[in-house]
Formats: structure tokens, sequence, C-alpha cells
């Protein structure tokens, strides 16, 4: 029954994650906590093991969705190295500060953190791109399926610093970091949303295996867990892979804020409870 639970927890989280660039942590992270505590399914799990399986799973969801992006060729490798040069160093300063968090805390702090993403969602039409006509902007087109000519850039200055953030957040909560990493993309540089998430997924896979190691030094990851949560989240990364070619761009939007929202309500109620 464990394995069975874990398998589809994993299929479920690398199949929203691929879909809308989170890499599945949401789902992982909350899923194991709410499971290891409040069940009996799966005996005891503190936040701080929760978020180092995570990060563990994370590596094979950003693997298999950043091979099927790449069949479509909606991976920006270039940006994607650019900011994992701040999200891995961010990465082990979060996994750090990890282990001190008490799992009401983390729950908090996680919950709120996820509709703080929601809202910054909702205002984006209303948050214009960062200039870059200056020296040292990397420029970058893109073109839609229907045609349509996507013009996004950025200051790498600008992206690793946000990186680092986005590394820290991953290395704290377990997530991946696509839940800020894509609305920063989109916000902020003005990628288009297909290309965000996929090289959100391309950037997730590189920073958790930095991130992930940490967590292994420090001994926070079950390992039984991780090897049953794998071959779901491999299979459900590739599904919610070919999901997102066939989605228009709102609709991914619109689906990221909602997960959101749910996912944030729910921590927060299991924070204060």
């Amino acid at each position: 029954m464990e394995w069975m639970l874990l398998a589809a927890i994993g299929f479920t989280a690398g199949s929203l994650g691929a879909l809308v660039g989170l890499g599945g942590g949401v789902i992982i992270v909350p899923a194991l906590l709410f499971f290891g505590t409040a069940t009996t399914l799966l005996m005891g799990i503190s936040p701080q093991q929760a978020v180092g399986t995570s990060l563990v799973i994370m590596i094979f969801t950003g693997l298999s969705s950043t091979l099927a992006y790449m069949k479509h060729k909606t991976v920006d490798y270039k940006s994607g190295v650019l900011f994992f040069a701040g999200s891995g160093p961010g990465g082990i300063v979060g996994a750090f500060v990890n282990k001190t968090l008490s799992a009401d805390s983390f729950n908090i702090y996680f919950g709120i953190f996820m509709i703080l993403m929601a809202f910054v969602l909702m205002i984006r039409s209303k948050i214009k791109p960062l200039p870059s006509k200056h020296k040292g902007g990397v420029v970058r087109e893109f073109t839609e399926r229907s045609g349509e000519v996507y013009t996004y850039s950025f200051q790498p200055g600008t992206a690793i610093c946000i990186a680092f953030f986005v590394g820290f957040c991953s290395g704290v909560f377990g997530i991946g970091g696509g839940s800020l990493m894509v609305p920063a993309m989109i916000l902020l540089f003005a990628f288009p949303p297909h290309v965000a998430v996929a090289t959100s997924m391309f950037m997730i896979f590189l920073s958790s295996v930095v991130s992930s190691v940490t967590h292994v030094a420090l001994g926070n990851v079950l390992w039984l867990y991780a090897a049953a949560l794998v071959p779901g989240a491999w299979f459900g990364a590739k599904f919610g892979a070919y999901l997102n070619t066939r989605l228009q761009s709102k609709t991914l939007v619109t689906a990221l804020r909602i997960i959101l929202i749910l996912i944030g309500i729910r921590l927060i109620y299991d924070g204060l409870a």
C-alpha cells in the first residue's frame, strides 16, 4: 500500500510539476508531511526529510521533463545555465537553513510562499519586463507553433541574483525552484510561458543535483521512499511535458496559479492547527 501511494504521489507531482514548471516539489513535500503525520500510511516524516527526499526526486523529474522538452526545442539552455550559476550556491545555503525550521513554522512559511507566488501571477499583466537595451543584456527570440514571435531579454547580473534567491528557496522548501523561477522569467524577462516552463525544468534538474547532495550529507533523504517515488515522477514528468505542448500559454499560467493557492492554504492551515 505504501509503495502504491508513493508511486501515485510521484506521478501526480511529476505531471503537474512538468506541466507548469514547478518541478513537483510543491506536491511531494506537503504530501509526504500529510501522510506521514495525519495518517498511518507512512511513518513520521520531518520537514527536513520531506525536503531532502523531494529534492532527490526533482533530479529525475527535471531530467525526464527536460528530455521531453528537448524534442520540442523549447529549452533555452544558455539562459538555464546562467540561472543555475545563481541557483546552485543558493540551494546549498537554503539546505543548511532548512535544518533550523520546525514542522509548524515550515508549513506556515511554505504556505505563505505559495500564495505569494500565486498573487504575483495575478498581477503579471501590470508588470513590465526589465529594460535590456544596454550593454551586457541577453536577448532571445522564440517562435510559437502559431507563428507568433516572442522577444525576451534579461541582464545576467539581475538573473543570477534572482536565481540565487530561487535556489535558496529550493534548498529550504525542496520545491525545485520553479514556482519562483517561472513567474520571474515570465514577468521580469518576458519569457514565453512554454519556454519559461521548459527552461525552468532544465534549471531545476541542475540545481536539484546540488541541493540534494547537501541534504544527503545532512542525512535528510529517506532512500526507500525515494525509490518508490522516482518511477512515478519520471513517467509523470513525461506526461506533464506532453500536456504542456498541447495547452495554450494562458491555460498554463491559470493552472499554476490555482495549484499554488490551494497548496498554500492547506499548508498554512496545517501549520496553525
